[in-house]
């Protein structure tokens, strides 16, 4: 006999975003505790490296260079965005493209809002570059689930909308 599995809860995706935030907070510990700011050790020779560089901006640092009030902007719109992205998961816990996505980039969220209020800006240490000609900017474990959660939204969108027609 073959067992259907059960449907997902809210308690299976808050604790794939756990996992992503303890993830998150355990290699920016790990990066902390063992690279000075601005160090870089090649991973993969003209491709990857792990550094240490803080970002007080958000993505592509964006308002990095404001005068420290983007924090507390940063800290509103993560906490808003994660609150916002509870509400949904309580609503479509059963859906499990859109519940997983929403849970990537809220783990994500959570773990950047938690550097912001420790730091006051991000720890990024995942460097992408081509033969140091050019750089992808550094990132982190929050950003990497914040971008597939935002690929995955797109992608439940666009089966919803073919299964629709």
């Amino acid at each position: 006999m073959v067992r259907r599995s059960a449907k997902p809860t809210l308690r299976t995706w808050l604790a794939l975003a756990t996992l992503v935030l303890i993830l998150d907070q355990i290699t920016k510990a790990w990066v902390f505790s063992r690279f000075r700011n601005g160090e870089r050790v090649t991973v993969i020779p003209g491709f990857f490296d792990f550094t240490l560089v803080w970002n007080p901006g958000a993505a592509f640092s964006f308002l990095a260079a404001a005068d420290g009030w983007q924090r507390w902007f940063f800290i509103a719109i993560g906490i808003g965005a994660s609150a916002f992205i509870l509400w949904l998961l309580i609503g479509h816990s059963t859906q499990r493209l859109f519940a997983g996505a929403l849970s990537l980039i809220l783990g994500g969220a959570i773990g950047n809002v938690i550097d912001r209020f420790v730091h006051g800006q991000v720890l990024d240490f995942l460097l992408a570059h081509w033969n140091d000609r050019w750089y992808f900017p550094a990132f982190n474990v929050a950003d990497s689930a914040i971008t597939v959660g935002a690929v995955l939204l797109v992608l439940d969108e666009l089966l919803r909308v073919r299964k629709s027609r």
